[in-house]
């Protein structure tokens, strides 16, 4: 499906930590990833770095993919930690290896890339058994935050997309405004 990305001049709203964490804590996306230190992890759509930063203290690398350059030179300016890459691309088509990382997650950006192409790449850059992680704007939802309800997609639409691209669904739940997706990769990489 997709749909439009967030305007890059609106960037700072994207840093509004209590807004933020409203709809998803650092402390919830860091349980769901359930991280040692050691992960090779990638954020599909970046954007500032707002979560990026809470995941990369946590792990041992982080490719931050955006596919606004304006966003990643808004998280430059911010200041980027040392073992985070910015990869300026969008989800369809990562220039990132097969197989090269740990986990990847997606907060509050699912509905602007899924589709069957960008499922096929998270599933090529993960190892086998490797963890993706979803929060995003459910199609529940009131539509007073986020993108309007009709860009949106419902928990259960998200767990039927992964199940079809070799995912084990291993939590799920969906909230007033958002679900919360936590799946694993089967062990043969599509």
């Amino acid at each position: 499906m997709g749909y439009h990305t967030f305007d890059a001049d609106r960037a700072d709203s994207l840093e509004d930590a209590q807004r933020r964490y409203r709809f998803l804590s650092a402390e919830e996306l860091l349980w769901a990833l359930s991280p040692d230190g050691d992960e090779s992890v990638v954020d599909l759509g970046s954007g500032t770095g707002f979560y990026t930063d809470h995941v990369a203290a946590a792990v041992d690398r982080v490719a931050a993919v955006d596919v606004q350059e304006a966003m990643h030179d808004y998280y430059r300016e911010k200041g980027v930690p040392e073992n985070v890459d910015l990869v300026t691309s969008g989800v369809e088509d990562v220039p990132l290896a097969a197989g090269e990382f740990d986990a990847a997650f997606s907060t509050m950006t699912y509905h602007e890339f899924a589709s069957q192409v960008a499922l096929n790449e998270i599933a090529r850059v993960l190892k086998p058994r490797g963890r993706v992680v979803v929060a995003d704007w459910t199609a529940s939802g009131s539509g007073t935050h986020g993108p309007p309800v009709d860009e949106r997609f419902s928990l259960a639409e998200a767990e039927a997309a992964l199940r079809r691209h070799g995912f084990e669904i291993e939590f799920g739940a969906e909230r007033p405004e958002t679900f919360l997706l936590v799946g694993r990769q089967g062990e043969s990489v599509s």
